[in-house]
């Protein structure tokens, strides 16, 4: 290990205190982490390298970023710890010389239909008070322009308790500025009636096409049929006007059927209870598709998707309303405001400047106040938690940073790099997990961890500078410098996804012939319509399997075993050995230790102070009763196959008397996408964001699709794990798939058999076509940005 000093002589004249330029780790274990000490220079940017779950994550977020934010939280009385989150100490022995840490992660933003890009940074905060001092006609205080904030009223005798008790009259009024029709969303939800029966039919033929809805036996069907209030035997289309009404919309009422009593009341109502009120992706794959069918969302037709009342589109500045304003890129309105002379309200133009110029210097200027804080990507979400950071005072602190050029094009790389290494230079200490080797090659320090993923890896490599790594022998140092070449002949197409007047967001009237059977990269600046053409224009269907960023959902309970899938063929193997019943070998059902309820581990509540989670003392923390274990397949007990790595559980259920071919498949599949390293039982919880993209793109693999449209797939990978992704989307299209990648990494576009590249800026600078051909045609034409970076990515 080598240490990491600040430059600079510690003369006989310096002050104690100048000495505390390091922060020390030593003895660190959390997750796969082997007693890791290193040293860390202060008001240095320190990359952390290393392959997907090397530990870099433990180190930096699960050690040193969460003791930094438990000792602030400590320093508040035990009152108000008791609302905050409960953080335990991290497992290490030593760390000293932490100051304040900012995280700045990947985590998505809250996907609630009120909470937009302006809610998020504030913006519309200023905004709205802007509005409530310069707006014509003056409609009220800044809640009148909140689509947040409905207008409330209200009357009447309230006593007051002073002196003589007596009642008085009251009156309360606040003005909102939410739209009463769509409350402040946007959106209005209707369900297509078509979907849920058949009107030429009657109830006694089987009108209805609702999933599980069977007209001879199910009692939901036969309280409609033997309620009273319509004909069982008329077709639907022949209702009245009260027999449809009253099937539609009814009111929940006691009626008779069969001589029991059950509860009558009208479709819509009872499918948005049982279908609407659950969460979606919990449902079954065929109630998902029908719910998917059935509920449309329309913009709303009172705000015309504003989410704002008539009152709050009213009030103007010149000819501008805060819906036209929030509507504006933020490149404009950042123009706009700086068009405003106004000394009544001059601090709040110049925080509003500042914060939109912020936007715009950090490359999201292409983005709208009003987009949904749900579907901006999780690189566009990391940027946007950046702006309220960059125009800050405060010095000495710790800036963490997940892999912040995700969802970033190589030309908007270096401007990120610019951003880190100026809050550098205000004096912060900057920590970054990173795999780009663009922006490793800005690092003052570098840390590489591995050697391995997983049990292979918890250890630090090396520590140094980016020169120093280069000649290291790790697998970082060793691929740092691979560039991919050009294929020398590409695919030939068998066929064209045709997209005619493609105009979804920025995309403005798009021709274009995707082709089929080959490796189509689409590419373009963050911004430049790349999702909008793929994911607003090939038709989900049977055919397309599509593999999102979106974050995979799991608690502790679940693990790689449980999400794909895996082991339902290893608990049927189990129950088949042994005779006894599948549901034995789950821990979340009748196997499951009663003790810790097949947790593992029982978790002690201390209040204000980090809860407790000790292993459980009945099982030993394998999470299954003591009978259960007895139960054995090819000499294995099932906590022992959950222990296993993919690598050993392949080998086990590939041969001999454990042979299990539906878990061999699955298991090949996580070997793959390289995955090879993961136990089985591991919590998701655990695992970093790359390998969650490689589990939920190894899950999808199973699926029966000719298309297969992958978003970003290279998002965590290291340099190492590239190649390995590009055998596999190999292997894909020679298996006769069509493979349709989104992607910024120069190694996948060089390797593409065909590249759409949009562009040429972002927002409404971009959303056309700028070239389509193979790589090597647009290496030599060198026309566009994308063009211009593969060139000297390949040495062109």
């Amino acid at each position: 290990m080598s240490s990491a000093k600040r430059p600079g002589p510690q003369g006989p004249g310096s002050h104690v205190a100048d000495s505390h330029d390091l922060i020390r780790v030593h003895g660190a274990r959390e997750n796969n982490l082997k007693d890791v000490s290193v040293d860390l220079p202060k008001r240095r940017l320190t990359v952390f390298t290393g392959v997907s779950g090397s530990g870099k994550s433990s180190l930096v977020f699960n050690t040193i970023a969460a003791e930094s934010q438990r000792l602030i939280n400590e320093t508040y009385s035990a009152f108000v710890q008791g609302f905050m989150p409960t953080l335990a100490r991290p497992e290490v022995d030593v760390l000293d010389g932490l100051t304040t840490a900012i995280i700045v992660d990947q985590q998505r933003m809250g996907a609630d239909p009120r909470s937009t890009v302006g809610t998020a940074t504030d913006v519309n905060a200023m905004l709205r008070i802007l509005f409530s001092r310069l707006g014509e006609p003056h409609i009220g205080p800044p809640s009148a322009y909140s689509f947040n904030t409905a207008s409330v009223r209200a009357s009447g005798a309230i006593t007051v308790e002073r002196g003589n008790k007596k009642a008085v009259k009251a009156t309360f009024q606040r003005t909102g500025g939410m739209c009463t029709h769509c409350e402040g969303r946007g959106t209005v939800s209707d369900i297509d009636l078509t979907q849920l029966y058949d009107d030429s039919k009657s109830l006694a033929e089987g009108a209805f096409t609702i999933p599980g809805w069977k007209s001879d036996s199910q009692w939901t069907v036969q309280v409609y049929a033997q309620s009273g209030f319509v004909d069982p035997d008329k077709p639907i289309r022949e209702y009245t006007e009260k027999e449809l009404r009253d099937f539609l919309y009814g009111e929940p009422v006691k009626v008779k059927v069969n001589g029991v009593n059950l509860t009558y009341e009208g479709l819509i109502p009872k499918i948005q209870k049982s279908f609407l009120s659950k969460d979606k992706e919990a449902m079954q794959p065929h109630i998902r598709a029908f719910v998917e069918r059935a509920v449309t969302f329309t913009t709303c037709p009172e705000c015309e998707g504003t989410r704002l009342s008539e009152g709050a589109r009213s009030s103007k500045i010149g000819k501008i309303s805060i819906a036209d304003a929030c509507a504006m890129e933020i490149r404009d309105l950042a123009e706009w405001v700086r068009e405003l002379d106004e000394p009544s309200v001059a601090p709040l133009l110049t925080a509003l400047r500042d914060t939109l110029d912020s936007f715009t210097e950090i490359g999201l200027g292409y983005l709208s106040l009003d987009r949904p804080a749900g579907t901006l990507s999780g690189g566009e979400a990391q940027r946007v938690k950046m702006i309220r950071h960059l125009g800050s005072s405060l010095t000495d602190t710790t800036y963490v940073f997940d892999e912040p050029t995700v969802g970033l094009h190589p030309h908007d790389i270096q401007r990120m790099n610019d951003l880190l290494l100026r809050l550098r230079d205000k004096g912060n200490t900057v920590l970054v997990v990173e795999h780009k080797p663009e922006a490793i090659a800005i690092a003052d320090h570098v840390v590489d961890l591995g050697p391995g993923a997983g049990t292979a890896g918890g250890t630090v490599c090396f520590e140094g500078t980016v020169e120093e790594l280069r000649g290291a022998d790790t697998v970082t140092g060793r691929h740092l410098d691979d560039r991919a070449t050009l294929k020398e002949s590409v695919r030939k197409p068998t066929g064209a996804l045709e997209i005619r007047g493609a105009n979804t967001h920025n995309l403005q009237d798009v021709d274009v012939d995707v082709p089929l059977g080959v490796l189509c990269v689409v590419t373009g600046v963050a911004g430049s319509g790349k999702s909008s053409l793929i994911h607003g224009s090939v038709p989900p269907g049977a055919d397309v399997v599509s593999v999102d960023q979106s974050p995979i959902k799991g608690s502790r309970r679940s693990n790689p075993a449980t999400y794909t899938g895996l082991l339902d063929p290893i608990r049927k193997a189990f129950a088949k050995a042994n005779g006894v019943k599948p549901a034995l070998f789950s821990a979340n059902s009748e196997g499951a230790c009663p003790a810790c309820n097949g947790a593992g581990v029982v978790y002690t509540d201390l209040a204000m102070m980090a809860g407790v989670a000790a292993p459980c003392e009945d099982c030993e923390g394998k999470r299954f009763q003591p009978s259960v274990l007895e139960y054995r397949f090819g000499g294995r007990d099932i906590s022992e196959v959950l222990s296993m790595s993919v690598d050993q559980a392949e080998e086990f259920f590939g041969a001999g008397e454990a042979r299990t071919p539906a878990a061999h498949k699955i298991l090949q599949r996580l070997s793959d996408v390289g995955l090879g390293y993961l136990t089985l039982g591991q919590p998701l919880t655990t695992l970093s964001g790359g390998e969650r993209q490689r589990l939920k793109l190894a899950t999808h693999m199973g699926e029966k699709g000719g298309v297969y449209v992958l978003d970003e797939p290279t998002t965590g990978l290291h340099l190492a794990d590239v190649e390995q992704l590009l055998g596999l989307l190999d292997r894909l299209v020679d298996a006769g798939k069509s493979v349709i990648v989104i992607e910024h990494h120069q190694a996948v576009m060089a390797h593409a058999d065909w590249i759409i590249d949009l562009g040429p800026g972002a927002g409404h600078d971009g959303g056309r076509i700028v070239f389509e051909g193979t790589p090597a045609d647009l290496v030599a034409d060198r026309s566009t940005l994308t063009g211009q970076h593969l060139a000297a990515y390949v040495g062109a």
